[in-house]
C-alpha cells in the first residue's frame, strides 16, 4: 500500500548542531548582509529539524470527484506565512533546482533563494548533508522525482523584493536583480524577525525547458512530482503530528517563471495534484491581482477534465483531456 512508503533519507537533527557542525557558507556581498541580519553572532537556533528525502510515488488510478472551489483559496501577494488554519500543519512549496538550495549563498535571488535566505537554516542543511556524503537532490533523473521536506526551519527574516524607489530599490530584487544592488538598499529591505517563526517546506523541481504544446509525457511527469511531494507532505503530517490533523499546501506559479511554464496548467496540476494526495487544503499565492485572476480562471476550467462516471481509470484519463487540451510551454523569465 502507498502509506507503507519509506523516504530514502532521514534525520532528526538539532537546529544548533547544524550550524555547529556545517554552517553556510555565504558567496555573495549582498547574500552575506540578509545573512547577518537574520543570524547576528549571538543568534540561538530553536527546534529539531526533521529532515525526510522521499521516492517517486504512483498515481492513485481513481480519485473522488470535488469542488475546486471550495478546496482551494487564492491570495494576491508572494508568501506570507500566514496561517489557514489555527490547527493545520501548514506547509509551503519551494521552487526548486535538481540540486537541493543550489543557489542559497550565490548572486541568485529568485523564489527557491528568497526562502533559503529567509529560513538560513536552509544553507545549514545543504552543508551537512554533504559533509556528511548525503545526496541533496529533489530529482534523481529526468522524470523521477525525489521530494524534500525540511520540518521546523526557523522563518528568521522577511526580504522584501518588491521595487520601491524610497528605499533605493526602483526595480526590486527579485532574481538577477539582487546582486547588482546597493548594499544599503539591500539591508533596508531585511526585516529581523524577532521571534521566529517554523515553516515546513516541501522541495520539488518542476520540468523545465519545454516549447509548443505540453505531451502526455510531459504532464505525467509534473502531475507525479507534485503528487509525489505533496503525498509526502500529508505522511509525514500523521507521522509528526497525528492522524486527521489538517494538511494545507501553500503554493503558487511553481516552475512558470526560469523554467517557462504554462501558469493555467502548472495550477490546475497542483490542485489536482494535492486532492490525490489527500491534502485538506490549497492556498494558492498568485503574486499579484492579475495572478490571482489566471488562477481563477484555471479553477473553473480544471471540471472540465473530471471524466464521467461510472468507469476506471480516471487519473488516465484525466491526463488525457488535459493533454487534448493543448496547453502550451511559455518562455523563462530570465530569472
Amino acid at each position: 500500500m502507498l502509506d507503507t512508503v519509506q523516504p530514502l533519507d532521514q534525520l532528526s537533527i538539532a537546529a544548533e548542531e547544524f550550524f555547529r557542525l556545517a554552517p553556510p557558507v555565504i558567496i555573495d556581498r549582498n547574500k552575506s548582509i540578509v545573512f547577518e541580519i537574520a543570524c547576528p553572532p549571538d543568534a540561538r537556533h530553536d527546534g529539531i529539524i526533521e529532515y525526510t528525502r522521499w521516492p517517486k510515488m504512483a498515481l492513485p488510478e481513481d480519485f473522488d470527484g470535488f469542488d475546486p472551489g471550495v478546496y482551494t483559496e487564492s491570495r494576491s501577494g508572494f508568501y506570507d506565512y500566514e496561517r489557514l488554519l489555527p490547527h493545520s500543519v501548514e506547509w509551503h512549496v519551494n521552487f526548486a533546482d535538481p540540486h537541493l538550495f543550489v543557489s542559497y549563498g550565490g548572486p541568485l535571488m529568485a523564489q527557491d533563494e528568497i526562502m533559503a535566505a529567509e529560513h538560513p537554516v536552509l544553507g545549514a542543511l545543504v552543508e551537512y548533508l554533504g559533509l556528511k556524503k548525503m545526496e541533496a537532490r529533489t530529482l534523481k533523473r529526468p522524470g523521477e522525482p525525489t521530494p524534500v521536506l525540511v520540518v521546523g526551519a526557523e522563518r528568521r527574516c522577511h526580504l522584501d523584493t518588491r521595487p520601491n524607489d524610497a528605499e533605493g530599490r526602483p526595480e526590486g530584487l527579485y532574481g538577477n536583480l539582487f546582486a547588482h544592488a546597493p548594499a544599503e538598499a539591500v539591508r533596508r529591505a531585511v526585516k529581523p524577525i524577532t521571534h521566529p517563526e517554523k515553516s515546513n517546506i516541501i522541495a520539488i523541481s518542476a520540468p523545465m525547458g519545454g516549447h509548443g504544446p505540453y505531451t502526455r509525457h510531459d504532464i505525467e511527469v509534473i502531475l507525479t512530482t507534485a503528487y509525489s511531494g505533496y503525498k509526502a507532505a500529508e505522511l509525514e503530517t500523521t507521522r509528526l503530528w497525528d492522524e486527521g490533523v489538517p494538511a494545507v499546501i501553500h503554493t503558487g506559479y511553481w516552475g512558470c517563471g526560469a523554467f517557462g511554464g504554462n501558469r493555467e496548467l502548472m495550477a490546475i496540476l497542483q490542485v489536482f495534484a494535492a486532492h490525490l494526495a489527500g491534502v485538506d487544503h490549497v492556498v494558492f499565492h498568485g503574486g499579484n491581482v492579475a495572478g490571482v485572476e489566471i488562477f481563477r480562471r484555471a479553477m473553473k476550467k480544471l471540471p472540465d477534465f473530471f471524466p464521467e462516471r461510472p468507469s476506471e481509470g480516471l487519473t488516465n484519463r484525466f491526463i488525457d483531456a488535459v493533454t487534448a487540451h493543448g496547453f502550451r510551454w511559455g518562455v523563462s523569465d530570465g530569472n
